[in-house]
């Protein structure tokens, strides 16, 4: 027996899946990371990460977006990780939903991608180029246009018939069949 549509290999659908859950991954490692900086002396900490990747603090570049460190609350960590936490539960959900092929979750999928393409092109068009908003732009596209392209292959449509209705109206006793089921007598 040959496997449903729905059933069939989709590696592309695969590679989705697997950039939704990692980047549920990395967002909740960045919540969690936020979280627990929240409350510790920014400033001193990006200096020491400045130290362990090798780089000079006392420079200049450096300087200024620790002075920038400086002025972020306690507060606004703290919302920037809760943020954080629900767009990586976002990117979960999104991901097995993907994994369960339902429907909704390739919307979701599709409505996500969609979202950051105007934004990614107004990034290139005022930034200029750059690789990396030009790789995600490129993503971005390719999953919109894939899951658009296969919804009806890759995810599973429930069609729920009434009990009453067992065979098409074609066939001879559906009309008495379909009368027996309802609640109407005629006087």
């Amino acid at each position: 027996s040959e496997p449903e549509p729905s059933q069939k290999r989709a590696p592309t659908l695969y590679a989705i899946i697997g950039v939704k859950l990692l980047k549920g991954a990395l967002l909740l490692a960045a919540a969690i990371t936020a979280y627990t900086l929240s409350d510790n002396d920014l400033p001193a900490e990006f200096k020491h990460f400045l130290k362990i990747l090798g780089q000079d603090p006392q420079r200049k570049f450096f300087e200024g977006i620790a002075q920038k460190i400086a002025t972020v609350t306690e507060a606004n960590v703290l919302w920037v990780a809760a943020g954080t936490f629900v767009y990586s539960l976002f990117s979960w959900v999104e991901g097995i939903g993907l994994i369960m092929r339902v429907g909704w979750a390739g919307w979701m999928a599709v409505l996500e991608s969609a979202f950051f393409i105007p934004i990614e092109l107004y990034e290139l068009e005022e930034k200029g180029f750059t690789w990396g908003v030009s790789v995600i732009l490129v993503l971005n596209v390719i999953i919109v246009t894939y899951l658009v392209k296969n919804r009806h292959r890759l995810f599973h449509h429930h069609i729920h018939s009434s009990p009453a209705v067992e065979k098409p109206l074609s066939e001879p006793g559906t009309e008495a069949k379909i009368a027996d089921s309802s609640n109407f007598s005629p006087k």
